[in-house]
């Protein structure tokens, strides 16, 4: 794998590859050569445990070598929900504000408690079953309930939701506050969003502070127009940023946590 450049300054970039499973697996190998040969020696990604409650190390066993090969070279493994399907329809809790496609994957709306720690005991288990055990979670969709929040904590070492970067007490040994980091996706749900995606995923790289963060998806590969607004990021802010996962963010970030 190339080496991060040497890059000036503290600024980071932390790039997070979601909705890896096995119908996605060469899409999101290819994303993930390609952001290594843009100088990208780091990245989160985000596997969904059993679509369609296939596990994943059953299905697609060199799928699980390859992501087990990733992290000894220095990437994070997140749990991506269990099946990344909302089943649970609930007209009072349904995220409505959220594009069409993504309203379909907000999997936990609708559970209730117990309903939620066993897709996420599930998931977990699937994960370590494959020789994967996740550092972290990231809900599909970012969409979060109450019942979601207060299983994770116990589980994982931290949780990222849109904008903000959540450690727990097991990644900051008992100081367990948030970092504000936004999201900065390459999204295609819609006609104005996949319009919009290319100018927001530039101005986002001005406007990242410190910590950049950036979300792909194996869709993005469908889209020239977003991998070049992104190759454009990588480009221009690749000089003066360092890679780093979400856990290295977790983990060492403890005195600009807030």
């Amino acid at each position: 794998m190339r080496p991060d450049r040497a890059r000036a300054g503290n600024g980071k970039i932390a790039v997070a590859l979601h909705d890896i499973e096995p119908a996605t697996f060469e899409r999101c190998a290819l994303i993930r050569d390609w952001l290594d040969d843009h100088g990208v020696g780091r990245v989160t990604l985000l596997v969904i445990p059993a679509r369609d409650l296939h596990p994943l190390g059953e299905r697609s066993p060199e799928m699980a070598g390859w992501l087990a090969e990733r992290r000894r070279t220095g990437d994070s493994i997140a749990q991506h929900g269990l099946q990344h399907e909302q089943l649970r329809r609930d007209s009072f809790t349904r995220p409505t504000l959220l594009p069409p496609r993504s309203r379909r994957s907000a999997e936990f709306v609708g559970l209730d408690g117990d309903e939620t720690r066993r897709a996420v005991d599930a998931g977990w288990r699937v994960l370590k079953l494959a020789g994967i055990e996740p550092d972290g979670f990231v809900a599909p969709a970012y969409a979060y309930t109450p019942a979601l929040r207060r299983v994770l904590p116990g589980k994982f070492r931290w949780w990222a939701s849109l904008l903000r970067l959540h450690p727990t007490c097991a990644a900051t040994n008992g100081d367990p506050r948030r970092r504000l980091a936004p999201a900065w996706g390459l999204g295609a749900d819609g006609t104005l969003q996949r319009a919009l995606s290319p100018w927001l995923i530039r101005t986002g790289s001005m406007l990242g502070g410190n910590t950049l963060r950036v979300d792909l998806h194996p869709s993005d590969l469908q889209h020239p127009r977003h991998m070049m607004a992104l190759e454009w990021v990588l480009r221009r802010t690749g000089r003066r940023r360092e890679a780093i996962t979400y856990d290295e963010l977790a983990v060492s970030s403890r005195a600009s946590l807030r």
